[in-house]
């Protein structure tokens, strides 16, 4: 089996597709060296899947060695080494791509974001829900297209993005903005509840302390009247006789 840490062809799929026609590697490995499920690897060899894919050659862009592949097909047992792992991409500039199925619910995104969060800059809009300032500005002065149909909705829920990102915009814009919370609002319940606990502490205290001065109240009115049935009763024994 190949190890865990081998890094995986940039198009699994198209590179899968291009060894079932141009080799004679099992299922197996080649399942294994593009990280897909054997049967996959399966569809693609009985026309199921692999006509939805264009071949791409492994060999060409480097990440295979025709070596490699001829000690494969001498042995179905051999693991497939990557020869040279593939360059990341990763997309620095321009707006933020969206699915073509999620694209009709921008607007209602960002329609969301101007209504709740309004600090929020029309660029950080653009770089979240990538879009145009156009558009943006459109939706807000209510001159869309199409505003009627627009129903403000949380981007997060229409998955447009992640939870995280649009928190740290709105905190980023916030401390742009200069708005804080108020220390008395920022978490009404929180305190109300701490104001309700402390209350019913001192009073639970408060009968505590009642109840213990009671009980030595009444302890000491018991020591007192049993003195004094002591003292009524030394009163009435004759001291000479030692009778009544």
């Amino acid at each position: 089996m190949a190890t865990k840490d081998q890094p995986k062809p940039l198009m699994p799929h198209a590179t899968a597709t291009w060894l079932v026609d141009n080799t004679a590697l099992s299922f197996e490995q080649i399942a294994e060296f593009c990280g897909l499920h054997i049967l996959e690897v399966q569809a693609m060899a009985d026309d199921l899947a692999g006509s939805k894919y264009t071949g791409r050659d492994p060999v060409h862009s480097g990440e295979l060695t025709q070596a490699e592949i001829e000690l494969g097909q001498n042995d179905p047992s051999y693991v497939l080494k990557m020869h040279k792992a593939p360059v990341e991409v990763t997309r620095t500039k321009g707006p933020r791509y969206t699915p073509v199925s999620k694209r009709q619910d921008k607007p209602d995104g960002i329609a969301w974001i101007l209504r709740n969060h309004p600090e929020v800059s029309d660029a950080q809009i653009s770089k979240l829900i990538g879009t145009t300032r156009n558009t943006i500005g459109a939706i807000r002065d209510r001159s869309h297209w199409n505003i009627q149909n627009i129903q403000p909705k949380d981007p997060v829920t229409l998955g447009l993005c992640s939870q995280r990102e649009l928190d740290a915009m709105v905190a980023k814009a916030a401390k742009r903005a200069g708005i804080t919370e108020d220390a008395d609002t920022a978490a009404p319940a929180r305190n109300d509840r701490e104001k309700l606990i402390e209350e019913l502490r001192a009073e639970r205290d408060a009968q505590a302390k009642a109840a213990g001065e009671a009980a030595q109240e009444a302890e000491a009115e018991a020591w007192l009247a049993r003195k004094r049935e002591a003292e009524a009763a030394e009163q009435k024994i004759d001291p000479e006789s030692g009778f009544i």
